[in-house]
């Protein structure tokens, strides 16, 4: 393990190092305590989901720890090294289960705390020169802090992948107040809204309509058993990719959910008719940021539009929370159901940050990896059209 001291823009010399992540039993508490103290906020990169979900998608996984004088977990920055056409680049962890790239850094020393990792990667000669941050909001606290930093070092940088995804974030819209209740009625219009009450009174004309919510760690383990079973029954089931399909996935699902409801920071909504639930939503929550992480309904009572309704409840109650700022819905860009209901939108892109080497090694993978970004791309258009 190599460790380099640095010493960044703050009193105190802060120390750095890189360390595999199945190593991390031994800082649970000090990782858990940095992710209390955030700058903004990484439900995927808490250990109770990061440590479970590292089995599945992380074999090769490490992280970028920094540390204050007095031994205080400052900084976590997870990732691993790939090979771009044969260049190596450290890349940031996301996963299909984790869409989020924000690393986990301490609010009160944020820019002294990414100047010591970089820092670190450039004058560590086992990691890469070249450093990938996937997935990271564009806006905020995080990014204000990161563009600071690189334009203080000098250290070229490139965004890739840019796209906006639905957000529900009341609080933006100054004219409307803080008026929570009324944030779907607003969003929706009016033609909308009158097909949406048709559909939800012809649903509860099939037996007694409810919503129920799960909070409590004993709740929450049935509620996500429903959840699982929908999933299967639907359109992933019958592509191969639902997680109860696959062990590992279903282990890792239920050992994060099961840590995180003891935490007090999972709901699972199902939406049920005369008992039997016809739709499930599950949603993490961190600090003043909720993500609607994952959904599945019956796809026999499409034509009530289950989804949609369900998630109308789970903004609501939500929101309910005055200390939830915002929800990321987790969900692809130009999503054809969330997008309808909420407005606002996370904008978001992968950076790569040249911390080492020649300029013309920077040009040239920057190069590489927009070719390969068009490449897969133009293989998803044919894809989309052979199957339409």
């Amino acid at each position: 393990m190599n460790v380099v001291a640095v010493a960044p823009r703050s009193i105190a010399p802060l120390r750095a190092e890189w360390r595999p992540l199945a190593a991390f039993g031994a800082i649970a508490a000090e990782w858990q305590e940095l992710a209390a103290h955030a700058l903004e906020p990484n439900i995927f990169y808490e250990p109770a989901f990061a440590v479970p979900a590292a089995s599945v998608f992380g074999p090769n996984v490490g992280a970028g720890l920094v540390w204050s004088r007095t031994n205080r977990l400052l900084g976590l920055f997870p990732g691993c090294i790939e090979h771009r056409c044969g260049v190596p680049l450290l890349a940031g962890w996301t996963h299909p289960y984790g869409p989020l790239g924000t690393p986990l850094v301490d609010c009160r020393e944020a820019e002294p705390v990414i100047a010591a990792w970089l820092d670190h990667v450039a004058d560590a000669d086992e990691l890469p020169g070249l450093m990938m941050l996937p997935l990271v909001p564009e806006d905020g606290r995080f990014a204000s802090a990161l563009a600071a930093v690189l334009a203080r070092r000098g250290s070229p940088c490139a965004t890739f992948g840019r796209h906006r995804r639905a957000l529900a974030a009341p609080g933006t819209h100054a004219e409307h107040g803080d008026d929570r209740a009324a944030y779907i009625e607003r969003a929706l219009g009016a033609k909308k809204r009158k097909e949406l009450r048709r559909q939800r009174h012809r649903l509860a004309d099939l037996g007694a309509r409810a919503v129920e919510g799960a909070t409590r760690a004993p709740v929450v383990g049935e509620a996500l058993r429903d959840f699982l079973d929908l999933e299967a029954r639907g359109w992933k089931g019958r592509a191969g990719t639902a997680a109860a399909q696959n062990e590992s996935i279903r282990q890792f699902i239920e050992s994060a959910i099961c840590d995180l409801a003891h935490q007090g920071k999972v709901r699972i909504d199902r939406l049920c008719i005369s008992g039997r639930a016809i739709a499930a939503a599950v949603t993490l929550l961190s600090d003043e940021r909720a993500w609607t992480w994952k959904i599945a309904y019956d796809e026999s009572f499409a034509r009530f539009s289950p989804g949609v309704q369900l998630m109308i409840d789970v903004t609501a109650a939500v929101l309910a929370d005055r200390a939830i700022a915002e929800i990321d819905s987790c969900a692809t860009a130009d999503h054809p159901m969330i997008d309808h209901l909420w407005r606002e939108r996370l904008p978001l892109c992968d950076h790569l940050i040249g911390l080492r080497g020649a300029p013309l090694a920077f040009a040239l993978v920057r190069r590489i990896e927009g070719l390969r970004r068009t490449t897969i791309a133009a293989a998803k258009t044919v894809r989309d059209q052979l199957r339409r």
